[in-house]
């Protein structure tokens, strides 16, 4: 249980997220290709069973679910699971925290948390429900922001919209901590290059493109230490 004053944070966030994150929502099937490329990275099989916590309103769940999986989703957002709900009626959604998910022990094949761990309130605690729901051969995969991020760095990004509600941004180093401590072993690093794409790099406000291509150049050639989000692939640790 939540005492009142935990319980008002997670209504302001879900506000937030319901009234102006996903407001003007980017569509479901953004990112496809990128998610495709993910899938293959992951050897996503027909029959996997995948959680995505935070799922947003499901691109990611539904390039999974394209390819024969069984998909879950929970995300503090009534807004986004709706439109999961429309997208995907034969997945399994729920609204509400990482903190708390409501599944089964080892339930799932692979979980996933794309983007999204530094918002929650208590990390810990959702990276140990994720342990506690993932099947002892299944895997955990975490994107995350690093605080050694060049641009982040030289102060010409100050993090994304949702820092005015809940934004912590760690270096890889405090992370894996952080992973390790909660029972995760990391298997493998990488790069997240999705901005490698007209979407990203065409989008509104166009005076910006020039900036924006020139980062996503400047991500290929980046050393890990760099980069700005980064990839974790996790298993349960004995």
């Amino acid at each position: 249980m939540t005492d009142p004053e935990q319980s008002n944070k997670y209504q302001k966030i879900a506000y937030f997220y319901d009234h102006v994150y996903h407001k003007n929502p980017e569509p479901v099937n953004s990112q496809k290709r990128h998610f495709y490329k993910l899938a293959k990275r992951l050897c996503v099989e027909p029959g996997h069973r995948i959680l995505d916590v935070a799922c947003g309103k499901g691109a990611w769940l539904s390039v999974a679910q394209a390819m024969g999986c069984e998909v879950s989703g929970i995300d503090i957002s009534e807004n986004a699971i709706d439109a999961c709900k429309s997208e995907m009626p034969e997945g399994q959604f729920h609204v509400g925290i990482a903190e708390n998910l409501p599944f089964s022990d080892d339930q799932f094949d692979l979980v996933t948390c794309l983007g999204s761990l530094e918002h929650f309130l208590d990390q810990p605690k959702a990276l140990q429900e994720m342990v506690r729901v993932v099947s002892p051969q299944g895997k955990v995969l975490l994107l995350v922001p690093n605080a050694g991020f060049l641009t982040y760095r030289l102060g010409l990004y100050r993090g994304t919209e949702q820092q005015e509600i809940q934004e912590a941004i760690l270096s890889l180093d405090d992370w894996i901590r952080i992973f390790t401590e909660s029972g995760l072993v990391v298997e493998d690093c990488w790069r997240d290059l999705h901005i490698l794409s007209r979407s990203w790099i065409l989008r509104r406000p166009f005076y910006l493109v020039p900036a924006r291509l020139l980062q996503a150049i400047a991500l290929l050639v980046w050393p890990m230490k760099w980069q700005y989000q980064v990839f974790h692939l996790c298993r349960v640790g004995v």
